[in-house]
């Protein structure tokens, strides 16, 4: 795994080593970049946005936004193993200090009180067994943490149904491998 554009290009993103973890591929995480940059379908650009990257994993994503000089990328993640991995690919970006690191469970992060702020981007690759996305995604409408031109992106595996709030609006899916990648906001009233 590898930082694909921006200022720290090329540099490695250190990999889980236990099976629990499913870290996001180079060409699944490239074609979604290449979405964002040119897809008519929404307005959002990396540069100087603020990021939720939630289930972070190895913060690959995240980490690919800092390289892209996001204004800020907030990540979280609660599994103990691959929070030192996380920490340790943070760490190696030269001391960048426009993240921070919420240890807590996602479907819990609404009780955080650092939380309180809205996203150009969210970012959900849950494991591909977790069920509860709607339930998030619905979360995170009631809490109207997405900017009103934000977007949200969602890695499920591709024969996963989709189950969302009827104010989710989908604007972009593609399948890549076994990956299934869902750019969508809300539906304004």
């Amino acid at each position: 795994m590898r930082i694909i554009a921006g200022n720290f290009r090329g540099k490695k993103i250190l990999k889980p080593k236990d099976v629990l973890t499913r870290p996001l591929k180079d060409l699944t995480k490239e074609s979604i970049f290449n979405i964002i940059n040119h897809s008519n379908n929404f307005s959002v650009e990396i540069k100087e946005s603020k990021i939720l990257d939630l289930f972070s994993g190895t913060g690959s994503f995240g980490i690919e936004c800092l390289s892209r000089e996001a204004k800020h990328v907030t990540f979280v993640e609660n599994y103990n193993k691959i929070l030192q991995i996380l920490k340790k690919n943070l760490n190696n970006l030269n001391s960048l200090k426009n993240f921070d690191v919420l240890e807590i469970d996602a479907f819990k992060i609404f009780n955080n009180k650092k939380l309180n702020k809205s996203f150009d981007i969210i970012f959900l690759d849950p494991p591909y067994k977790e069920k509860k996305i709607f339930e998030l995604i619905y979360l995170i409408y009631e809490n109207r943490i997405l900017d009103k031109n934000g977007i949200i992106i969602i890695h499920r595996h591709k024969k996963e149904k989709n189950y969302f709030p009827k104010k989710f609006n989908i604007l972009v899916e593609k399948k890549y491998g076994i990956s299934k990648i869902i750019f969508g906001n809300f539906y304004l009233n």
